[in-house]
């Protein structure tokens, strides 16, 4: 895996200090919910992860995102596959290996909550914070959907991660219960594990981000799919909206679902490219770029 050359590396003597940090922020993280979140070795506990994202990802449990052979094989490479119990199964689990040497990141393949309001997504994520660090990794990069907003605003608000690079169609046609059969159009996370902001977010405090003053922005001419305002320019960046819930689009309007995809990626892709980050989203759907230099 070939590490962008703009994810933000945390100074080599930070390191010692943020792991006892991280360890106790993971403590507190699991609290909240109630679970208990190992590392999965073995082949049943293996299995057991296997059959839980085939789950959430509504694919045949014979067809998981992830097989034993794979699993396995990460756990044997020096990866670690994390798994969240609340003493009546499995409710969330994540995959994570190694980048490039000396890249000093790791790369999450799969995090995943089996609901998404107790927090047990925060909890596996700052887990495997705690375990990146404890290796001697600086940073952790991931993708994910541009336009699923609730992932959006837990990446990049919740976690205080930065999205660094656009990806069209990264993975190819999927055919799975969430992703449905369009492109799979993809924003890389990446997250400066011992950063203040990543620190701030793990206690709690996350810099949370407005959407566009619209009466005071430069509104672009072009509309989003709903009719709506798409795109703002401000003194302070770019702003881009993607809708509430294209996963439910996805289910009730399959056409519409594809021009969102299209009109984003317009909006999104020359933006990243001309050195725009996105640090931040509102709740009502915005995207909030900046200045890759003044991130």
């Amino acid at each position: 895996m070939h590490s962008p050359a703009n994810v933000t590396q945390t100074p080599r003597d930070a390191a010692p200090a943020a792991v006892a940090t991280a360890a106790e922020d993971a403590a507190r993280a699991a609290a909240g919910p109630g679970v208990r979140i190992d590392l999965a070795g073995d082949v049943p506990r293996l299995e057991r992860v296997a059959r839980f994202l085939a789950e959430v990802w509504r694919t045949p449990e014979s067809r998981p995102p992830f097989g034993v052979d794979v699993l396995r094989a990460i756990v044997h490479a020096g990866g670690a596959v994390h798994c969240a119990d609340d003493g009546t199964g499995l409710v969330g689990a994540s995959v994570l290996t190694f980048c490039a040497p000396g890249s000093r990141a790791v790369y999450s393949m799969i995090a995943a909550a089996r609901t998404r309001d107790r927090g047990v997504g925060f909890a596996v994520k700052q887990a495997q914070r705690a375990w990146a660090l404890q290796q001697g990794a600086t940073s952790m990069l991931w993708t994910f959907d541009p336009l699923v907003s609730r992932n959006a605003r837990f990446n990049l608000v919740k976690l205080g991660a930065t999205a660094v690079a656009y990806e069209t169609d990264f993975y190819g046609r999927m055919d799975d219960g969430i992703e449905g059969d369009g492109e799979t159009d993809r924003l890389t996370a990446a997250w400066s594990l011992a950063h203040a902001r990543t620190g701030a977010a793990a206690a709690g405090r996350p810099l949370d981000s407005p959407g566009p003053d619209l009466a005071a922005a430069e509104i672009d001419p072009r509309r989003a799919p709903d009719g709506e305002p798409f795109v703002a320019r401000a003194a302070d960046g770019l702003w881009c909206r993607v809708p509430p819930d294209i996963v439910a689009l996805r289910r009730e309007d399959q056409p519409l679902a594809v021009r969102w995809r299209a009109a984003v990626r317009e909006v999104l892709d020359p933006a990243f490219r001309a050195g725009f980050v996105a640090t931040g989203f509102s709740r009502d759907g915005w995207y909030r770029l900046t200045r890759r230099e003044q991130a």
